[in-house]
């Protein structure tokens, strides 16, 4: 990873404004690239982009490989002569099922248009991703056909994926299976354009790659045999943290464990292909809970809480030896935050990974930690807070008294304008990479807080005003990233 300082804003495509319901991959998704560029940021970090579960979660997606379709954008799609203004028209954005309506009218429209580029396109795509693409596409649609539940209660055949099971439903629901291609097809092809896009304004992408993967999932129904299930294709264990910052019972992800045996057998060729996947979407990758690679919390299956769970070795060392020799390099962010014990920090310093210090965890106590920006080192990423963080002007609002106080003394502020005090630290870091929420660079309160760690619901909805990035905010950015050499 180059070692020259940068800096950047945190900013799920969710959160941008339009008039779809959700944040897209159409306008406001390049307006928010000339908004980086004009204040002189070099990164834009984005939260997980694999298709969601109910509710909403980027971090429990249907596939580790596929991408959302609803962040799809209708403008792009009219711009690409894919939809026409009278059908975008004609769709209401305020329901659930809009997208899909969306995509059923284009690829529609996709299947009349005689031979063009676009067609070419696609059939490179379908080619380059069958090893994934066929798989989830027959998923999601089984899925839809057995009303959304999960694919441990559909009938047996086809949820141990009997051969004539296969063969039989790939057969009845081959026009579904085949819109869920195009709409993959659509979505990294609108992605590739963003990214592009971004490149030529300079701007890098950092991606997010969660540890684990979701049970419901094209991935674990395709290849039980890389997690640690039942005979019924139940987990016999499920994943998450113990007691910390953010939960006293911990937190009980619920998602399967891995067989790490049978993926080291086979060299870890899944994780290489989702990495590389991934790879093709982003510049850099931050692995999430970086620390389950060392060792993992493990729960047992059918636990209320994380509290009776045990540490588990990970596959350590044998994980990134094999990445670089695939990659001939580890384009990483390590999200060491949580319990880090000895052994996490040796394998990330083992490797060169940058790691992360968070602000707000520097004044939660009066003793020294290595969130307090005297302690950062170089090879790190500094963030006022993270997705999983209040924002910042919430969490001083909440904060007790001698926190505050602590807070005010050790930044030499007087606490009214504690999001850019807490942005100018960060800024001015020794840490090559410095990356602030839009929430901190708007003031928001937390009313703007994206995720609460440990709830399921109520969480990922925050929207950025269409007004909220102004001329002058990003004028103040520019002024301290370019006064601290960023």
């Amino acid at each position: 990873m180059t070692e020259r300082r940068r800096s950047g804003i945190l900013l799920h495509i969710t959160s941008l404004s339009n008039q779809f319901g959700i944040g897209d991959l159409g306008p406001s998704a390049y307006q928010f690239i000339d908004f980086l560029k004009a204040a002189e940021q070099k990164l834009w970090q984005i939260l997980p982009l694999g298709p969601t579960d109910y509710f909403g979660s980027p971090y429990a997606p249907y596939s580790a490989f596929a991408g959302n379709i609803y962040l799809i954008s209708p403008e792009q799609l009219h711009k690409d002569g894919l939809i026409s203004e009278a059908e975008l028209k004609s769709i209401d954005f305020g329901s659930a099922a809009a997208k899909h309506e969306l995509i059923t009218k284009a690829y529609a429209n996709f299947q009349k248009l005689e031979s063009t580029n676009i067609h070419s396109e696609y059939q490179s795509f379908y080619r380059a991703n069958r090893f994934w693409l066929d798989d989830f596409a027959l998923f999601m649609a089984l899925k839809a056909k057995f009303t959304g539940v999960s694919w441990v209660n559909w009938p047996e055949t086809i949820a141990v994926r009997k051969p004539d099971a296969l063969a039989s439903w790939r057969q009845k629901l081959k026009r579904e299976i085949e819109q869920q291609i195009f709409a993959q097809f659509i979505f990294f092809r609108q992605w590739q354009q963003l990214k592009n896009y971004a490149h030529k304004k300079g701007i890098a992408i950092i991606g997010d790659l969660p540890l684990f993967v979701a049970h419901d999932s094209a991935d674990v129904w395709a290849q039980p045999k890389l997690f640690l299930l039942d005979q019924r294709g139940m987990p016999e264990f499920v994943a998450g943290v113990p007691p910390d910052y953010f939960s006293k019972t911990g937190q009980l992800w619920g998602n399967p464990l891995y067989n790490w045996e049978v993926h080291y057998q086979e060299g870890f060729d899944w994780w290489l292909k989702r990495i590389k996947m991934l790879l093709q979407l982003v510049d850099l990758i931050r692995i999430d809970h970086f620390r389950g690679f060392s060792a993992y919390w493990q729960v047992p299956y059918g636990d209320k809480t994380a509290i009776n769970g045990r540490w588990m070795p990970g596959p350590s060392s044998d994980f990134f030896t094999a990445v670089k020799s695939e990659l001939g390099t580890l384009p990483f962010i390590a999200e060491d935050l949580g319990f880090i014990d000895n052994k996490v920090i040796q394998l990330r310093e083992q490797w060169n990974l940058p790691g992360m210090c968070v602000l707000q965890f520097a004044f939660e106590a009066l003793k020294p930690n290595p969130h307090s920006p005297h302690a950062h080192s170089r090879n790190c990423a500094v963030y006022t807070g993270t997705h999983d963080n209040d924002t910042t002007v919430g969490w001083y609002q909440n904060a007790a008294p001698e926190v505050q106080d602590y807070t005010r003394r050790y930044l030499g502020s007087d606490g009214t304008d504690i999001a850019w005090d807490f942005i100018r630290t960060a800024l001015a870091s020794p840490a090559k990479l410095a990356v602030i929420p839009l929430q901190d660079i708007l003031s928001l309160d937390s009313s703007a807080r994206m995720n609460i760690p440990g709830t399921s619901s109520g969480n990922w909805r925050w929207r950025c005003s269409p007004d909220a990035l102004t001329d002058q905010i990003g004028a103040r950015l520019a002024d301290l990233t370019l006064l601290y050499a960023r």
